[in-house]
Formats: C-alpha cells, sequence, structure tokens
C-alpha cells in the first residue's frame, strides 16, 4: 500500500507553485516540529492544514484531498492509490476549492471560491485529466442538495443567491455536469429568456420552489433525489415533501423535532424528538406523511444527539451507522460487520486517548479512510486495506506538531448558580499545581447553539503553551445538553452568562487558577459573552477579548429586515428573542455595549471589515464607546476578513497581538493589591 509522505504533498505543490529553488525560504517550508528547545511557533498552530477532507471513489482506485500551498490557497490532490500517483489541481490565483465531490469513479466537481469570501463558481475535472478542468457554472451562490446515485453527472444543487438578480432565490436545480458553461456576452446581467433559470449552467429539469413562507433548505433521499423542502414564515419552520412534483406540508412541529436526514425509504426521516421523562432526547425514524415515530435508533442516557452524520451502506445506501458527539467523538454501529470492524481498529491502534472515527470506503467495502482523533494531535488520516490487513498513513494534517509537546484537555462538571450541572473543557498549562497556579483564559464558544467538544483545539493549544489554563465552558444553550432546561433555553443570553461565571468560580476551588489573574475571550456570540462578563463582573476579569461579536441586539433584529441573504433572520429574531420596541428593559439587559460606562479592564477588539454574519459596525460603536468613556482598548479592523479570519497571515498576527495583550494585563498584582483581590472571588 501506498501512502502520502509529507514529501510528496510538497512535491505536489511545487508542482503548482513552481520550483522551490526559484523562491526564497518561506515560512510554510517547513513541515517538521521545532526542536524542543524552541518555543513552538505562533505560525505552527495557525497555519492552514497540509491536508484535509480525504474522500475515497467508489471504486477504491483514488483518494481524492484539499492540500493548502504557500500562497494560502486551497487546492485539490488526487493519488492513485495503487501506484501511488499523485495529480494536483490548482484553484488559480486568489481562489480556493472551497468543497468537492465525487462524481462516480472518474470525475469531480469543485466548488471554487475568489479572496476566501465570494463565488468563483462550480467545475468539473476528469481523473488523468485534472488540467483540463472545465467550469459548468459561475458566480452564484450555490447549495449541493445532492448527487444522485442513478446519473452522478447530473447533481441537484439549490441557487440561493443569484448574482445576476440581485441575490434571488431560483430554487433547486438538477444541472448537466458534462456540459460547460455557455458564454455571456451582453454585459453585466443575463438574458431571462435566454437564462431563464438565473444560471449559464446547463440545466435538466427544475423544482417549484415552495410557496408557502421563505425557502430555508432542502434534503435529498437517500439516492441523492431532492426530497424534502424547508420554509419560515413569521419564525416558525415547516418541512414539506415532494408529491408529484408539489410540495406538501408535512404535520411536524420543527419547534419540537430536529430534522437529521433522509431514511431508508422514501418519505422516511430520521429524526431527534423531545427530552421525555428527564432523559436525553431520541433519535427515532419518523414517516414524514404523517408524523408518525418509528423505529428507535439511539438514545443516550447524558447527551442531546448533536452533530449526528448517518453512516450509508456504500451500495445501498442504508444507514449503518450514527457518528455524533457526547463528550468527545461518537459512532455506534448498527451493523455487526462494522462493529466487528471498528473493534479491530481499535485493537490495532497503538497511540492512547485517540478516537477511530471510518469516514468512507469503496463500493465492495475492500478499502477504507479512517481519522485519528485527539485532544493532543491534529487528526491523521488513515487508509485501511482488508484484503491486505494492511493500516497505513495517508497524512497528519498538521506535520510540524508534536504531540507530545500539546497539553490534555480535561472533561469537568460543575454546578450553577440555579442547581444545574454543566461540563465544560479544561486545558492546564505544562507545570500547573496548587503550589503554581496557573493564569486563566475564559474561552466561551460562538453560536449560541453550538458547543465545545472534546478533540485537539489549535488555539487552546497556543494558548496553554504560552503558560495559560484555558477554561471552555457549554452554558446552557449548547447543543447536547438542552435536554435539562424547560424552555427555549438557547436564546437565556443572561443565564448563559451566569452559568459562564458560575464555572470559573467552581475553577478557582481546585487551587490550579490564579484568581489574580483570569481573562475573558470569545469569537461571535463568544465575544459577546466575553464583553457581558468585562461588563457585569466588577472584578473577575482583569482584561477581555472580544473577536467578531455581537454586542447589540436591537440593533442586529433592525437590521436584520432588510438582510437579503439571511431571508430568515429577522422573523426568527422576533419570535425568539423578542421585540425591542415593546421590550425595552430585556434589550438593555443583554445588550452590553449600552453599558460600557460600567466597564473597568482593558479591552481588545478584532473584527473582519467584509463579515456578513456580525456587521462590524458592532465592533465600531464598541470602540467609539470605549473612548467616550476612556477605557483602555486595542482594535483590529482587518480587511478582506468576514466572519473569523481566513488568511492565515491575519490569523497569526491576531494571535500574537492578543498573546501581548494578555501578558500586558495578567501581569502579577503588587502584593498589597493581591491579597484583596484574592478575596473577592
Amino acid at each position: 500500500m501506498s501512502s502520502m509522505t509529507p514529501l510528496a504533498v510538497a512535491a505536489a505543490i511545487l508542482a503548482i507553485t513552481g520550483s522551490a529553488y526559484a523562491k526564497p525560504p518561506h515560512p510554510l517550508d517547513r513541515i517538521k516540529p521545532v526542536p524542543e528547545t524552541e518555543a513552538v511557533p505562533t505560525l505552527d498552530f495557525y497555519r492552514p492544514p497540509l491536508f484535509r477532507s480525504p474522500q475515497i471513489n467508489s471504486a477504491g482506485t483514488h483518494f481524492a484531498a484539499l492540500f493548502s500551498d504557500n500562497d494560502d490557497t486551497t487546492n485539490l490532490l488526487v493519488t492513485d492509490i495503487t501506484t501511488g500517483k499523485l495529480e494536483p489541481l490548482g484553484a488559480g490565483r486568489n481562489s480556493d476549492v472551497e468543497s468537492f465531490y465525487w462524481l462516480g469513479d472518474r470525475h469531480l466537481m469543485l466548488w471554487l471560491t475568489k479572496e476566501k469570501r465570494y463565488a468563483r463558481g462550480m467545475f468539473v475535472a476528469q481523473l488523468s485529466r485534472l488540467s483540463e478542468a472545465y467550469q459548468i457554472e459561475a458566480y452564484n451562490v450555490l447549495h449541493v442538495i445532492g448527487i444522485p446515485r442513478k446519473n452522478p453527472l447530473q447533481p441537484v444543487v439549490w441557487l440561493r443567491a443569484n448574482a445576476w438578480d440581485n441575490g434571488r432565490d431560483y430554487g433547486v436545480l438538477k444541472i448537466n455536469a458534462k456540459q460547460e458553461i455557455q458564454p455571456v456576452n451582453d454585459g453585466w446581467g443575463l438574458d431571462s429568456k435566454k437564462f431563464p433559470h438565473g444560471t449559464t449552467a446547463s440545466v435538466i429539469s427544475s423544482y417549484a420552489i415552495p410557496t408557502e413562507g421563505v425557502p430555508a433548505g432542502y434534503t435529498c433521499d437517500n439516492q441523492g433525489e431532492l426530497a424534502f423542502a424547508y420554509t419560515q414564515d413569521k419564525g416558525i419552520f415547516t418541512i414539506h415533501r415532494l408529491v408529484d412534483q408539489k410540495w406538501v406540508p408535512c404535520p411536524i412541529n420543527l419547534d419540537e423535532t430536529e430534522i437529521v436526514g433522509s431514511g431508508d425509504v422514501p418519505g422516511e426521516l430520521i429524526v431527534t424528538v423531545p427530552s421525555q421523562n428527564g432523559k436525553p432526547r431520541a433519535l427515532h425514524r419518523m414517516d414524514s406523511a404523517t408524523g408518525q415515530l418509528g423505529e428507535l435508533l439511539y438514545q443516550d442516557d447524558k447527551y442531546d444527539p448533536d452533530g449526528v452524520s448517518l453512516y450509508r451502506h456504500p451500495v445501498s445506501q442504508k444507514i449503518i451507522g450514527l457518528q455524533f458527539t457526547r463528550s468527545g467523538p461518537q459512532t455506534i454501529w448498527l451493523d455487526e460487520n462494522y462493529r466487528a470492524l471498528q473493534k479491530r481498529l481499535n485493537a490495532s491502534f497503538p497511540v492512547p486517548n485517540t478516537v477511530l472515527r471510518i469516514i468512507g470506503s469503496d463500493e465492495a467495502e475492500k478499502r477504507f479512510v479512517v481519522a485519528a482523533l485527539s485532544d493532543r494531535c491534529p487528526v491523521a488520516y488513515y487508509q485501511i486495506d482488508l484484503e491486505k490487513g494492511q493500516l497505513g498513513l495517508i497524512k497528519s494534517t498538521a506535520p510540524w506538531i508534536d504531540p507530545k509537546r500539546m497539553l490534555p484537555m480535561q472533561t469537568m462538571t460543575y454546578k450553577t448558580r440555579d442547581g444545574f450541572r454543566i461540563e465544560g473543557y479544561l486545558t492546564l498549562p505544562a507545570g500547573a499545581s496548587k503550589e503554581k497556579p496557573a493564569p486563566l483564559l475564559v474561552l466561551p464558544h460562538g453560536g449560541p447553539q453550538a458547543r465545545d467538544v472534546w478533540g485537539f483545539n489549535s488555539e487552546v493549544q497556543f494558548f496553554a503553551s504560552r503558560g495559560y489554563a484555558v477554561f471552555q465552558p457549554n452554558y446552557r444553550g449548547s447543543t447536547s445538553y438542552q435536554w435539562q432546561f424547560s424552555g427555549d433555553v438557547g436564546w437565556e443570553f443572561t443565564r448563559m452568562h451566569d452559568d459562564v461565571t458560575d464555572g470559573v468560580k467552581a475553577l478557582f476551588k481546585t487551587g490550579l487558577i490564579d484568581s489574580r489573574r483570569v481573562a475573558i475571550m470569545g469569537w461571535s456570540f463568544g465575544g459577546y459573552l466575553a464583553l457581558a462578563g468585562a461588563v457585569q463582573e466588577k472584578n473577575l476579569y482583569r482584561c477581555a477579548v472580544a473577536l467578531a461579536g455581537v454586542y447589540d441586539w436591537e440593533q442586529v433584529i433592525r437590521e436584520s429586515k432588510n438582510d437579503d441573504y439571511f431571508r430568515s433572520k429577522h422573523a426568527i429574531l422576533l419570535r425568539k428573542l423578542g421585540n425591542p420596541k415593546t421590550q425595552r428593559e430585556l434589550f438593555e439587559e443583554i445588550s452590553p455595549l449600552r453599558r460600557v460606562s460600567q466597564i473597568k479592564i482593558p479591552v481588545f477588539v478584532a473584527h473582519g471589515k467584509d463579515d456578513l454574519i456580525a456587521d462590524v459596525a458592532q465592533s465600531k460603536r464598541l470602540v467609539t464607546e470605549l473612548e467616550r468613556y476612556n477605557i483602555p482598548f486595542e482594535k483590529h479592523l482587518l480587511s478582506g476578513e468576514g466572519h473569523g479570519f481566513s488568511y492565515y497571515k491575519n490569523r497569526v498576527e491576531i494571535a500574537e497581538a492578543i498573546e501581548a495583550f494578555l501578558a500586558k494585563n495578567l501581569t502579577p498584582l503588587p502584593a498589597e493589591l493581591a491579597s484583596v483581590a484574592g478575596s473577592i472571588p
């Protein structure tokens, strides 16, 4: 069996970027860890992964993956499994291969973006002829809904936002992946008679757009054909099934029932249903026509199903496995052969505290791709050949990381002020002890309807390597834990803040944390919680880092009314969060931007200027208010970045700026102040 070595990947990169000898050394040229005598560079935590998203074709002859080059560009690499021959395909200047799909055994469909934010289009390439890739769709915002098994070269896509027609939604189309796009010669705009579907792609067929509400998504059946649509009206979601090319509403309450995906037979759904008898949500089959529950597939004793992926048989497409998250990644096999294979894998793998997850195979079920997941090692991919009895490393995604120098992530639980149990994760720096307690960085996740999980987290490891303990609380509203609470806890922002605070104070009781040196930092909704902590907790934090956050919820609701891309956002916010016109006190309470005068600590503010999720105007207003009240701050507003920082140089710049900010503001207190501060918690 051939395995892809770092040098082989480097050779493939050189095939695209040119000879390494023609250019001076590049920071990304190094793919080995630095010596143990050196600190791990910031770059090593924030550089793009060398290799990700491997997929094997159904014949088991090739696997494809995405890889990054020295220009911070993501490209495609295809490997012949038998010969080890590599065939790269570059995305082009200022472009990236965002994702790809196998269209049968010989063709690949690639979704390309420009400047890491804008849709460039869809391309198709054939094995052994990748350099002859041709474009099948241009500029529109598309979502791939399914790849029909009978006709894989006829992908089903949702044209969500049209580039030529003011972002119009043209619905779901089946396009011809054999046909290159037609030229446009009439300037900016499309002739609606020549291109009635809003695209220059070759359209085979189109589907009716649901008329009841705003389209919010679509799902295919297990054969890759369009089957279901989601709409939203006044903040209420409805699922529809496709019957004789018409959309028929299903009698399913989506406030209570969460759709995971399609089942094994036409009209069947896989769903999670509400908590009953004090137990977590359960995973069931459901008849979409009647809303009746079928077979119970799985129910955990501690967690709601979260991040569920339905593993299907490579030929029949029947569900044979459930992959989801408990404290960390978990797989439940419904097929005895796969249970036995998983057991063999676990027994044969030499690395402790590692979770092995099967992510795909050929149709013959002889060759598999497996991901190895750990808290101290970036994901690595392995190839299994059952006929030869071989397990070979394909590639570590970050070979420059030495797992021996990374720190373990510990799962912890604590009790909130109103009696609930919250789970979180604590990563301690080397040498932390009760005799030498560590300064703490509190890192609440974004969302808020998301969660942190056990596993390798480069940001956590970076700050732990710099001597900070890092705490990640899964506050109420975090997915996997909502069964414990009554009501719609995903919108209880004040209590989420309280949960974070309670977790910090619980950590103080361990004696491992220096309670006088604590900072809070977060991205997106985590940035909101960071600023809320700065406003509300007078003596808990020494500084706060607010990244791409939302700080005034009335402003969010007001601006969402005219959001053409996130068309459902305004109604959902009004229904779930409230109406600022009639609930003034609530919005004053949950909007820390209106209480900046109460902040007594330095604040670090960073945001991408082209953020479509959280408007950069929120951070600009925050900076104005910090200036107004003479509160120390740093600001970093980055051009060319959206929600989160896509360019690795910007990630490194911000990380190093935060590192310096924390070092400046978390210095040990003088003895006369330390005794006072130490008594506050």
